[in-house]
């Protein structure tokens, strides 16, 4: 019996191995688009969160579509739309909670547990779905700070947490196109310790003279260095910009 149950599970394992191979094999040739389900959730079980989830609607992602089109050309990317977005259905069962500290053993627990959660809490979208990501929405008058978000390559899931109400839109999609870059493999550019970015990987404009202050935010840095000790949050897409390292992570330029 316990045989029996041992081969089951590594089959299992074997063919989630084997289907993130194939994954990765096909986002790396960016030979089609890619499209991303977005599944909304009430994180804070706020009447704030629930009426935000209850407003969105399908067309408020085309500005994310067209920052990544606009992206893309400036790499010569073949396809002209890399990414499509797909509003899913509200969930209403949380993800499992990423542990705050952590060894590297409860990392990878926990990114196994997350992704056993995202592959029973995928409702259908309109397209089949190459990556996954659970907006997790709260009250910013009960959660003035929000927790760092989460997004893996491995499974091409993410969680993002977002603000609820009116005037978050646009901040919200700059954390959505951050996380869904890790999702494609491209890495952090900004002190963890100060949330500082990093320099030069982590300016939109390295080379500018005087350094300070920047006009643009690198998307994997996140923020717009001001001064070599501070650093603002960019209002909208339109103010960042991919840089070349991050554009070479995801296999856009080599």
């Amino acid at each position: 019996m316990w045989r029996k149950i041992r081969i089951g599970v590594l089959v299992i394992i074997l063919l989630t191995v084997a289907q993130e191979a194939w994954l990765q094999s096909r986002v790396l040739k960016w030979r089609n688009n890619l499209n991303v389900a977005l599944y909304p959730i009430n994180a804070d079980g706020s009447p704030a969160s629930d009426q935000c989830i209850r407003n969105l609607r399908q067309e408020e992602w085309a500005s994310l579509e067209a920052y990544f089109a606009e992206q893309a050309e400036t790499y010569r990317l073949s396809i002209k739309s890399p990414l499509r977005f797909l509003q899913g259905t509200s969930l209403n069962e949380l993800p499992p909670t990423p542990p705050k500290q952590s060894s590297a053993l409860e990392a990878v627990l926990w990114s196994l547990k997350f992704r056993w959660w995202a592959w029973r809490h995928s409702p259908p979208v309109q397209l089949p779905t190459d990556i996954r990501l659970y907006l997790m929405y709260h009250d910013p008058q009960k959660t003035p700070v929000l927790a760092h978000s989460t997004a893996l390559s491995k499974g091409r899931v993410g969680l993002v947490n977002v603000f609820a109400g009116e005037g978050y839109g646009k901040t919200n999609q700059v954390l959505i196109a951050h996380e869904l870059l890790h999702t494609l493999g491209a890495r952090d550019k900004y002190d963890l310790a100060t949330n500082q970015p990093s320099y030069p990987t982590g300016f939109a404009a390295p080379d500018k003279i005087p350094r300070y202050p920047q006009d643009t935010a690198e998307l994997m840095a996140g923020r717009v260095p001001i001064s070599a000790t501070s650093a603002e949050i960019p209002v909208d897409l339109q103010q960042t910009l991919i840089g070349p390292v991050s554009a070479m992570e995801i296999h856009w330029m080599k």
